[in-house]
């Protein structure tokens, strides 16, 4: 199984890399990307990369941290891609829920990230929350550019609509929340060949282990076995398909 998402570098998790990975594969979980979401958080994310095979790396800005960036610096990202561990660019994308940064300078952010990652011929990570009218319209500008929607907690409708323009979803603990029932149909809807698995770690803890505060990346076999009750196929089965899947859109042991 991959922990196609997870964030290494966050302070409640990088102290204990080692742990982490280890409690991860041990019940199966044997590779994890590390998604960076600032220029100096994506250089970090490089470094845990460093002499750990089980781990790569997607290197971006988030749109909730472009307000703190220099747009010029963006240009690091392309050294930053050389290195062999980065896999994707990322995350990147629009967020309307919080709007840390004004929808402007988000998209100014997000367009610039999707011309290197098309210069470089490499796969993104996006983040969209409320937003993906403006994030589809973004980008249908940048049509050889690979996509997974990260953590989707869209409408049905909404997962259609990012299919049907040919990306990904990456589903997250919220599948396994009570009261889900409308992602639980996104889910559903989602054809096996375009669905991911991920943690968000050490966000978004799933059921059974929700009450605890620090999610972890081997938590992504609970995600997977509910994708299994949803779909109504083995667990095993949803390990063969999303490894599949994230080895075909990332390049990494395919």
């Amino acid at each position: 199984m991959i922990d196609t998402h997870c964030h290494l570098t966050d302070d409640r998790l990088a102290t204990q890399v080692g742990a982490v990975i280890a409690r991860a594969r041990d019940v199966g979980v044997t590779k994890l990307i590390s998604i960076g979401t600032s220029l100096d958080d994506s250089l970090s994310t490089v470094e845990a990369c460093r002499g750990r095979d089980a781990v790569r790396c997607a290197v971006g800005v988030h749109p909730n941290y472009c307000q703190n960036e220099v747009f010029e610096r963006l240009n690091l990202l392309r050294g930053l891609s050389a290195d062999p561990s980065v896999v994707a660019l990322g995350e990147m994308g629009l967020d309307y829920h919080h709007e840390f940064a004004d929808r402007t300078l988000q998209a100014t952010f997000f367009q610039a990230q999707l011309q290197i990652a098309g210069d470089l011929n490499k796969p993104v990570v996006i983040h969209c929350r409320e937003a993906t009218n403006d994030t589809l319209a973004i980008l249908s500008g940048f049509p050889r550019v690979r996509a997974v929607f990260h953590c989707f907690t869209g409408t049905v409708d909404e997962a259609r609509r990012i299919l049907d323009a040919g990306y990904l979803l990456g589903f997250t603990g919220p599948i396994t929340y009570k009261n889900n029932d409308d992602l639980r149909s996104a889910v559903r809807l989602c054809p096996t060949d375009r669905m991911l698995v991920e943690t968000d770690a050490p966000y978004l803890s799933p059921e059974p282990v929700r009450k605890q505060k620090t999610c972890e990346p081997a938590f992504v076999m609970h995600t997977a076995q509910k994708v299994a009750e949803i779909k109504q196929v083995t667990l095993q089965d949803v390990d063969q398909f999303t490894t599949d899947n994230a080895q075909e859109l990332f390049g990494w042991g395919a």
